[in-house]
């Protein structure tokens, strides 16, 4: 699986995992009613993808990393370490946009979504974290950087159609929004050219960079994805939500299981 110069890798799944970003928002300019009525179906399975991807390969891997990085028992440590940090961050992360948000409008309003540079400029970063974590991984091992290219795309299906539909409501026009976002989704390239470059430099920076990034994932499946399996009652729903919050997590483990069948981590 190696045969090919990294940085091929690095490029050509960055780019997959741009396009799946924008599958969902495509759907919804195509037929919102309907993707938006099926759309937390993604988010369970999303969330399952991001919980096995950090439990089954990502703080494994950050482990193992981290041993060979340093003596003792103190590497495991700084992996657990560092993915608090992760979902510490984060949290500070979205909470300071909020915050900014919330100061720019009068107490007296009624409750508005961010406005629109706001989303552009978080969306933005958030891709080019992807671009980061996808080149930070690959930089490891290639089946570690497939997995979490595709634990990305998965989380970001739903995330695009959120981000698609409030840009929509805000009034720019369907091809604008379209554009916005491609150019958005490109961050996630130039996030993962920057950590190819640096190249042997962050290789000390490996463990932390894949405990922040479990970190990461697991505020994202707790904090955002699974609380919308919560918000669906229906017997039928909240059932098929369950199942596919399972199967996200099960499709990760053969996943994993079949790359190191054919290249081994």
């Amino acid at each position: 699986m190696s045969e090919l110069p990294i940085i091929i890798y690095i490029l050509f799944f960055t780019l997959i995992g741009s396009v799946f970003s924008l599958i969902g928002g495509v759907f919804l300019l195509i037929k919102e009613k309907q993707t938006l009525k099926y759309s937390h179906f993604l988010a369970a399975f999303a969330a399952g993808t991001l919980l096995g991807t950090v439990f089954f390969d990502l703080l494994p891997e950050a482990i193992e990393e981290a041993r060979s990085t340093s003596s003792g028992q103190a590497g495991e440590v700084n992996v657990f370490f560092y993915a608090l940090i992760g979902i510490l961050g984060f949290f500070l992360i979205e909470r300071l946009v909020h915050w900014f948000h919330h100061h720019q409008h009068d107490y007296k309003d009624e409750p508005v979504k961010p406005t629109i540079p706001l989303i552009i400029l978080g969306d933005s970063v958030h891709n080019f974290i992807d671009g980061v974590v996808i080149a930070a991984t690959f930089l490891v091992n290639i089946p570690l950087g497939i997995v979490t290219t595709l634990a990305v795309a998965a989380h970001e299906i739903p995330q695009e159609i959120g981000d698609f539909g409030i840009l929509l409501h805000k009034g720019l026009k369907p091809k604008k929004v379209l554009f916005v976002n491609i150019i958005s989704a490109l961050t996630a390239v130039t996030g993962a050219l920057i950590t190819f470059w640096i190249g042997e430099r962050i290789e000390p920076a490996i463990p932390v960079l894949l405990a922040i990034t479990s970190g990461f994932f697991i505020y994202i499946a707790a904090s955002d994805l699974i609380p919308e399996i919560h918000h669906e009652n229906r017997k039928g729903f909240a059932f098929t939500e369950t199942a596919l919050l399972f199967l996200g997590v099960v499709t990760v483990w053969i996943f994993i299981t079949l790359l190191e069948g054919f290249g081994g981590h």
